[in-house]
């Protein structure tokens, strides 16, 4: 039976776990992440269909079913398991993806890597999914493609069944002309993209990136934009923007232009806050300090996030303020992610090298300054944190959008006084209304924040949380979902926009 939605994502809708010997496809636990926000739309359709690759040594011949049907909490629907070599999966994802498109859509332009590109295998990887998308959908479907590494998908699903609404969902930055400009693909992705009927952005910054890209690339014009939704502004702020575009116009064809950022399970946050198990944990995290300010920082390990800079900061901090020594003490969770990648090595290297020195400098037998997590914290144990935190320094170099600066506000609870240090290059800077805006890029605005942050009365702290909740509110799992069926009916009720693309 084929499906009336069919998303494509890279990674599977669950866990596999072995079991007594065999192999058990097990739910997420979280409710927050990527894959469970996706998923949040599946129970709300009556037939839906999920692609996504797994690893097999012979992919003519694969040791699994290609496609099986799964029943979890969201619903019933289809997943398409492309089988693809370990080779395919480290050309196409570790290294185009990761060395390519990755520095280039957050702004690291000197750390670009054209040289071990395969695009061959790129193309292909991607022609495979558009197959495996094309024979799960219905005639009518709407096909939602997510993010950098499936570009090409929406051009190859186009050729194959030009009939189907195509949504493409973009969860990173989307750069400005002069720095997407430098990949040599350029004009081969921005054809796939408006191959779609609607391509979908965070924040309007994004929006109008990819809205100038096409501009230069394929000669698309504005067609329809407006004032920029309150709720998606702040004034002065790096990310901001004043006006939205809604549709552009290319070659006679129109593609929608969605922005609609996506949000966290705000109340199961807040409920999980209050749990007495966490609230046990929260108490037994505050004595642990015995009086001292926690300042906690969560992230994966990758140079966009600004780890490095955050320890350097905090390093400066006990260097100009001995008075704080043993007063405060700075917590990083960086979550190593894409192990054996060299880019990411290095980074965890540094961050280790600038905590060892930081608590050889500064710390004594009794009292170390830094506390360095490098695994995954389950998130009830994580939501403690956020709860007995005093200080949240969320200051990426570069972001797609950053959920844990919501997550946080989401656990402090309506009693709540911590203080949000935000990066002004996050999406959700634009979001969050009472957090402490900071540049990354200087040594100065990063100590202020922090200075700031911790002398702050209780009284601002408390005003600051109440209005970063509010902000928090307005943009959470629920809300997003909402807004992608209202865009898929949309997309439905109207004539498919794109044709095909030249070959």
């Amino acid at each position: 039976m084929k499906s009336d939605l069919v998303i494509v994502y890279h990674r599977a809708p669950y866990e596999e776990v072995m079991e007594d010997g065999v192999i058990v496809l097990r739910e997420h636990k979280s409710p927050n992440g990527i894959v469970p926000t996706l998923k949040a739309l599946i129970g709300r359709i009556e037939r839906a269909a999920w692609v996504a690759w797994k690893e097999a040594e012979d992919p003519a011949h694969p040791d699994f079913e290609r496609v099986v049907d799964i029943s979890d909490s969201f619903g019933t629907y289809a997943v398409s398991r492309l089988p693809l070599t370990a080779e395919q999966v480290r050309s196409f994802y570790h290294v185009t993806s990761k060395e390519a498109f990755w520095p280039i859509l957050h702004g690291f332009k000197e750390r670009y890597n054209y040289d071990p590109v395969d695009w061959p295998t790129f193309r292909a990887v991607n022609w495979a999914f558009a197959e495996a998308a094309a024979e799960e959908a219905s005639d009518d479907a709407v096909v939602w493609v997510h993010d950098y590494n499936l570009w090409l998908v929406p051009g190859y699903l186009r050729q194959l069944k030009p009939s189907v609404r195509i949504a493409f969902f973009h969860h990173t930055p989307f750069p400005a002309p002069d720095m997407f400009n430098v990949l040599p693909w350029r004009r081969e992705i921005v054809d796939s993209l408006l191959a779609c009927d609607a391509v979908g952005f965070h924040v309007p910054r994004y929006a109008q990136n990819f809205m100038a890209v096409a501009h230069s690339l394929a000669g698309a014009h504005a067609l329809q934009d407006a004032e920029t939704d309150p709720r998606l502004a702040s004034a002065g702020t790096a990310l901001n923007e004043m006006f939205t575009p809604l549709a552009l116009a290319v070659d006679g064809r129109t593609v929608r232009i969605d922005t609609n950022p996506v949000g966290v399970n705000f109340s199961y946050i807040e409920d999980l806050a209050a749990a007495p198990a966490v609230a046990e944990k929260v108490e037994a995290i505050r004595a642990g300090l015995d009086g001292a300010k926690l300042v906690l920082s969560v992230s994966r390990t990758d140079y966009t996030k600004g780890n490095v800079q955050q320890l350097e900061a905090f390093e400066r901090l006990l260097k100009r303020r001995p008075d704080l020594l043993g007063q405060v003490r700075f917590m990083l969770v960086s979550v190593g992610a894409n192990r054996g990648m060299s880019i990411y090595e290095d980074v965890q290297q540094r961050i280790e090298e600038l905590t060892g020195r930081i608590n050889g400098t500064f710390g004594s037998f009794e009292w170390q300054p830094v506390s360095l997590i490098s695994t995954a914290i389950p998130l009830p144990e994580l939501v403690a944190y956020y709860r007995a935190a005093h200080v949240a320094a969320i200051t990426p170099l570069a972001d797609g959008l950053n959920l844990v600066a919501s997550e946080f506000c989401a656990a402090q609870g309506e009693d709540g006084a911590g203080v949000l240090i935000l990066s002004e290059f996050a999406g959700a800077s634009v979001l969050l209304e009472g957090a402490i805006p900071v540049n990354p890029f200087s040594n100065a605005h990063m100590d202020n924040a922090l200075e700031q942050a911790l002398a702050m009365p209780a009284a601002e702290a408390h005003g600051r949380m109440a209005l970063l909740r509010a902000s928090a509110r307005r943009f959470t799992l629920q809300s997003w979902a909402d807004a992608t069926l209202d865009g898929f009916a949309a997309l439905k009720a109207s004539p498919v926009a794109a044709t095909a693309p030249a070959a």
